[in-house]
């Protein structure tokens, strides 16, 4: 079923919100177009939740302003056949945004409770090649394989070898770390042997260092 016209117009306004803050990959900006942020955030913020602002979801954490997690996205350059890891499932949002680019998301969640959140809320949304696990994504027992491409919705240290052990020969993981009183987006590359380059990009805002563990449902 259709969007009604209103909804559709503020979704094409957000997008171009988010051309405005500096996105340019097309099919990043189709992906933002398509899923109303307002779906993946607790209730009583749907009214606000097309602002570019961070927004508790429970657990103690926070949703990141969508230019944060779009950049994240753009940043790991995700082709169709890729397979995605995600540390930091949160609402699911960034979740539906890269099941949208990529062949498959594993999603690892720390908070139980934000992890079923997330994956019924995913399961409503429609997408079939994603999942959610509760699970600490700096355990290396938390998913099976390797990944083209792994995102990490926090602060990290590089060259993070518990993070870039997921990763195939070549691939890319995007984090954020602070530098200077500030935080940017950090691209990691694991070259063909075995070697970590890491470049600093653009700016980000609101993100929290990446903690070991898990949580149980509140």
């Amino acid at each position: 079923m259709s969007a009604p016209a209103t909804e559709t117009s503020e979704r094409a306004l957000f997008t171009l919100r988010m051309r405005q803050r500096g996105l340019s990959d097309v099919r990043v900006l189709r992906a933002l177009e398509r899923t109303p942020r307002s779906f993946f955030m607790p209730q009583r913020y749907a009214d606000i939740a097309a602002r570019d602002i961070a927004l508790p979801i429970g657990g103690g954490q926070t949703a990141p302003p969508p230019s944060t997690v779009a950049a994240m996205i753009e940043a790991l350059k995700i082709a169709p056949t890729h397979r995605v890891l995600e540390i930091g499932a949160g609402s699911g949002y960034a979740t539906a945004l890269i099941g949208q680019l990529a062949a498959e998301v594993v999603s690892l969640e720390r908070c139980q409770s934000l992890a079923v959140e997330a994956g019924a809320r995913l399961a409503a949304f429609g997408l079939d090649n994603v999942s959610v696990a509760h699970a600490d994504g700096l355990s290396p027992e938390a998913a099976a394989g390797r990944f083209d491409r792994v995102i990490v919705h926090a602060l990290i240290e590089p060259p993070a070898p518990r993070l870039i052990h997921w990763l195939c020969p070549g691939g890319l993981l995007v984090a954020a770390i602070a530098e200077d009183d500030a935080q940017r987006i950090a691209r990691l590359r694991l070259d063909g042997e075995g070697a970590v380059q890491a470049e600093a990009l653009g700016a980000v805002r609101t993100l929290t260092p990446l903690v070991v563990g898990l949580m149980r449902a509140l």
